[in-house]
């Protein structure tokens, strides 16, 4: 596994928007500029990053401003602005070679995970599952965005679960905040495992399995020996999706060697037969230990995922941890 150098003082970001631009947010966009410089860190942004449309340029252009930043030799990591729908149009035009050429930390959130899971899978670079560039709200002091700083400087930390958690979109909100109480479950009554760390928004992976794009055979295979925990972020599948594409992933074998999945709560549940989350994930992974309702994904706090890695998972009444090693 090749890990990318973590951040440095005075080290340079890069910020391109490889889906949608931040454009429609651009106040909330700049104040989070403004707390990664106040990180003591310096951006550089590629030409469409604040455009204000689902897809930033097009596929080529948006392929293209990707790899400059990983062509140019001040910027140290590389932030996806924002997440979207149509990320998928760029992969046929990414230089995948030059991104395992010149490894630098790539970091985004949902759809991004066009770009992260196939860079970790194939070319077998480490990457970053957790925050947009765009999502540095200064007006939060929740522990998961410390937690996010310090994981991008190296630091060897352990994210714990929460005491509350927000389940409503930050957009129908009048200003963010923790309401509902935040309580992990799982299909065990205790848990204490480690594995590779693996996985993304599964509402993006499933457009990818059996693609050009999917690393994950040859994956599992070449890092059998130290077992894998899956991490699932659904945005808004039915459970009945989330049950077949489980199933899918399964029949396929992606599942050997697996010591534990960690699904996140979903922020827009829908079900066409009745059929609870609960089930969906249990029916799907009857041999894998599961737990779910986790800080991971779109709703807060999300905890921060660095895929490649192993992850050492702890789980005990309701509560759990994660611990990222770089080995």
């Amino acid at each position: 596994m090749i890990y990318p150098e973590f951040l440095k003082k005075k080290d340079v970001i890069g910020i391109t928007a490889p889906s949608a631009g931040v454009g429609r947010k651009i106040e909330s966009y700049e104040a989070s500029i403004k707390v990664l410089k106040e990180q003591g860190y310096s951006i550089k942004e590629t030409a469409d990053v604040r455009i204000n449309s689902q897809r930033s340029a097009s596929a080529e252009t948006r392929a293209k401003e990707l790899k400059s930043l990983y062509q140019d030799s001040e910027v140290k990591m590389v932030m996806c602005a924002a997440g979207g729908d149509f990320i998928n149009e760029v992969l046929p035009y990414v230089d995948w070679k030059i991104m395992r050429r010149h490894p630098k930390y790539l970091m985004g959130a949902s759809d991004p995970t066009a770009l992260l899971y196939p860079l970790t899978t194939k070319y077998d670079v480490a990457s970053i599952y957790g925050m947009n560039a765009g999502a540095y709200d200064p007006g939060l002091s929740f522990q998961f965005i410390q937690d996010n700083l310090k994981m991008l400087k190296g630091n060897k930390i352990i994210q714990y679960s929460s005491e509350q958690c927000q389940r409503k979109p930050g957009w129908e909100m009048d200003h963010l905040e923790l309401t509902d109480p935040d309580e992990w479950k799982c299909t065990q009554e205790k848990l204490n495992t480690s594995g590779r760390a693996i996985g993304g928004c599964l509402d993006v992976m499933k457009d990818l399995l059996g693609t050009p794009y999917d690393g994950t055979a040859q994956f599992v295979k070449k890092y059998a020996g130290d077992g894998f925990i899956w991490f699932f972020d659904v945005y808004g599948m039915s459970a009945e999706n989330v049950y077949r594409t489980l199933c899918q992933m399964r029949y396929a074998g992606y599942f050997e060697h697996a010591k534990a999945a960690v699904i996140g709560r979903v922020l827009f549940e829908s079900s066409d037969t009745g059929m609870s989350y609960e089930e969906a994930i249990v029916q799907a992974l009857p041999d894998i230990p599961a737990v779910y309702e986790a800080d991971i994904g779109h709703t807060d706090p999300c905890m921060t995922l660095l895929l490649g890695a192993i992850v050492q998972l702890k789980y005990q009444a309701g509560r759990g941890s994660l611990k990222f090693m770089v080995k």
